[in-house]
């Protein structure tokens, strides 16, 4: 028996599925979910989710190891690294005001299997971030009394020696995840509630570090016989911006609540903007109070700001801060579990994941099954796993998203705008043209109206151009461009752009530590990726951009995304080789999900036609105008004998 081949027309409508984009409701103001949510409070969700075990432990760590009081200014090139990103999230978010983050809006632009994947690995993260932050709780206050817990645990259940397993099962942390995950479940606006006691504690509790930290401020501890404000020089400076950076993991919290923000076009983007600021602003602040306390090489890594005190002779300060660090991890954990189930739900309402997921309770409007099977499946992960050596898996899923993000706000922003006005625009542009094109005897027949209206109108108009179209001043410089269709040139520039910022990353990362390039070879190839890189920039902006008045658009654009696309590959190529395996691994389980389940069940495969369906068709006849000679040809076991016979009614007409 000999097995048939795959034709290439089946193949190519296997990657038409694989890469096709959601279809969005006229309107997306429309949802199950409750708009509760107001400017303020998707503010504090984002702050509580930035702000969080990082200001309290990685000020410490990077200081001590990396930057020294340089920290500072590790933290402002972290901030304004994020900025970029943010600002992609931000249009995004006023743009299509829906759940599902960089989800919904990889899938909106993108395509589906991209979606998918990130979605996918945004699941991880939430859960793997959940859990570790949960640990730390839990290992926070167990300091307090001394490792009382910890011992007792120890002791009457018993410790594990295990690969991948922690050292004791950690009841605290599996318990404050149940119970926060039981407030997550009574709806949106008990959710916000709580984050915004927790978060006022702690912006309490870091004005008071502010305070008490700037009247015992000692300037010579940034002085030369302490080791200078930069003892690990520049390098030191960025390597600290690096790990800086994944502080401000967490504002896309905000454009996961989209769908439950009031106003989303302009909650979202000063949301973003507001509590953006803010973090960035409590981050320089508290490193720069915490290096002027006390020398930045007597830190203590594990909780910096609480010894800081201690060492300066304030132990009831110590308390304070131990109170406030508390409240902050709350918050990251509210934030987690306020963002995961969302992302799910998000998935399986596309169909792209079990559809049990999306049942939404009727009174508290919430995905209230998401959020008990994964609050659930969290805190058994928390219970038992080390999570130590998955907690760098955070970085390359965030980053990941990050730059599809990006990506997708260039493609977006340049793609033909898709409404009836704007066929309206292209038909009357088009209809005057159409007689002067077509000089043929013979009727021309086409598949669609819209191939008619592209064929006969092949001259553009320079009045009014869409979205992906060349600018009129590049035309006669590059006119052979203008040929493709609008968005297909952009498209491919955008290839060329991840392309060249992989490899840019790649020889600047490994050229000369793992390579061991020449100087020469390794700054002719910087020169050459580089060169690209500009060259697609500057490709994507002699297209138009789609303008929008009514939402919030990106700066700058390509420049802003393209920047930030860059920064991402470079910081995710940074990452050890563990972490990309353990990254492969996860991305094949999430493969066998897909083609197993999510393929067949998406939506956008229900809306599909199937492949015996007739097309409409159209006959175009060379001395009439648009509107009488254009008609449909009713579908007929002859289609040819249909063509004459209506070729001879209109002949008898004239």
């Amino acid at each position: 028996m000999v097995t048939r081949l795959p034709r290439s027309a089946d193949l190519a409508r296997f990657c038409q599925k694989l890469n096709r984009v959601k279809t969005l409701e006229d309107d997306m103001m429309e949802t199950s979910f409750n708009r509760c949510l107001t400017t303020v409070d998707l503010a504090l969700l984002g702050i509580g989710a930035m702000v969080g075990s990082g200001l309290y432990v990685l000020t410490g760590t990077v200081a001590k190891e990396t930057a020294g009081p340089a920290i500072v200014v590790s933290f402002i090139i972290a901030g304004i690294a994020s900025l970029l990103a943010a600002l992609c999230y931000a249009e995004f978010g006023a743009h299509v005001p829906k759940t599902g983050s960089a989800y919904m809006f990889t899938y909106v632009s993108v395509g589906e299997i991209w979606a998918f994947l990130i979605g996918w690995n945004v699941i991880l993260e939430y859960m793997i971030g959940g859990a570790a932050v949960a640990r730390a709780w839990s290992g926070y206050l167990d300091a307090i009394f001394d490792h009382r817990i910890k011992n007792f645990t120890e002791t009457h259940v018993g410790s594990w020696h295990i690969p991948f397993l922690a050292h004791y099962p950690d009841f605290l942390a599996f318990g404050i995840l149940l119970v926060a995950t039981a407030f997550i479940s009574f709806g949106a606006r008990v959710s916000s509630w709580l984050n915004h006691v927790f978060s006022a504690i702690s912006m309490g509790v870091i004005l008071f570090i502010l305070i008490m930290g700037f009247v015992l401020a000692r300037p010579q501890n940034w002085g030369a016989a302490e080791g200078g404000f930069a003892p690990y020089g520049v390098s030191g400076i960025m390597a600290g911006s690096a790990t800086c950076f994944y502080a401000f993991v967490g504002f896309d919290v905000i454009a996961t609540c989209s769908e439950e923000a009031r106003n989303p076009q302009r909650a979202i983007p000063r949301a973003i903007a507001i509590s953006l600021s803010l973090a960035t602003g409590a981050y320089i602040l508290v490193s720069m109070v915490l290096t002027l306390m006390v020398p930045w090489h007597s830190l203590n890594p594990d909780s910096a700001l609480a010894d800081a005190f201690y060492q300066r002779g304030y132990s009831w300060a110590g308390f304070i801060v131990a109170a406030g660090s508390i409240c902050a991890m709350n918050t990251v954990l509210l934030s987690n579990l306020f963002s995961l189930p969302r992302i799910v739900y998000a998935m399986a309402e596309d169909g792209l994941f079990f559809k049990v997921f999306s049942r939404v309770h009727p009174r508290t409007q919430v995905p209230v099954v998401a959020i008990v099977v994964f609050g659930v499946l969290m805190s058994l992960l928390s219970l038992s796993l080390d999570l130590e050596a998955l907690v760098q898996f955070l970085s390359i899923g965030t980053l990941l998203a990050y730059t599809f993000v990006a990506a997708s706000v260039i493609i977006l922003r340049f793609q033909r705008v898709k409404t009836e006005e704007a066929s309206n625009a292209r038909s009357e542009a088009s209809a005057p043209e159409s007689t002067e094109s077509i000089g043929a005897n013979e009727p021309k027949e086409y598949e669609s109206f819209s191939d008619k209206l592209h064929l006969v109108g092949k001259e553009k108009s320079k009045s009014r151009r869409e979205g992906g179209q060349m600018k009129a001043f590049f035309e006669p410089y590059l006119g052979f461009l203008a040929d493709f269709d609008p968005g297909e040139v952009v498209t491919v520039a955008v290839i060329i752009l991840m392309v060249s910022a992989i490899c840019l990353s790649s020889i600047l990362v490994f050229g000369q530590n793992q390579l061991h390039l020449p100087t020469w070879s390794f700054a002719l190839l910087v020169l050459l990726f580089s060169l690209a890189f500009v060259f697609s920039v500057v490709l994507i902006s002699v297209h138009q951009q789609q303008q929008s008045t009514q939402t919030f658009q990106l700066p700058l654009v390509p420049l802003t995304p393209a920047l930030s696309i860059f920064i991402n590959v470079y910081l995710m190529l940074k990452l050890n080789y563990m972490t990309w395996i353990r990254f492969s691994v996860w991305l094949l389980v999430g493969l066998l999900v897909y083609f197993g389940y999510g393929i067949w069940h998406s939506k956008e495969n229900l809306r599909e036609p199937t492949a015996h369906s007739v097309c409409a068709r159209y006959v175009v006849f060379p001395s009439g105008s648009l509107e009488e000679t254009v008609q449909a040809v009713q579908p007929s076991t002859q289609p040819s004998q249909g063509l004459e016979e209506m070729a001879g009614e209109e002949e008898a007409k004239r």
